[in-house]
């Protein structure tokens, strides 16, 4: 298995970071909730990535790290399904039932 130079995955991720904040910027605000929607699916994934990395470190870098991965990746996941939530709530009429 080869390793990827540390430079490689930072310059990747700050690329990632710039096309995700131009594509999300560019949405228009009606379609937000279905893009919140997708979003907690991602996370669903990437909780799952985080945790397949964090089995498989070898170093005490490598398993504080995965486990930060692990907790951050954890409370975005919560956070996404807990801001769709109180935006599908606003659809609700005032009278309706829970």
């Amino acid at each position: 298995m080869t390793t990827i130079p540390t430079m490689a995955i930072l310059t990747i991720f700050v690329l990632s970071v710039f096309v995700g904040f131009e594509v999300v910027s560019k949405v228009s605000t009606t379609l937000h909730t279905p893009l919140m929607s997708g979003a907690n699916a991602i996370h669903g994934i990437i909780l799952i990535g985080a945790i397949i990395v964090a089995n498989g470190a070898t170093s005490t870098l490598e398993t504080t790290l995965s486990i930060l991965a692990v907790v951050l990746a954890t409370i975005n996941m919560v956070g996404g399904f807990v801001v769709t939530d109180r935006m599908l709530e606003m659809f609700k009429g005032k009278g309706g039932k829970k």
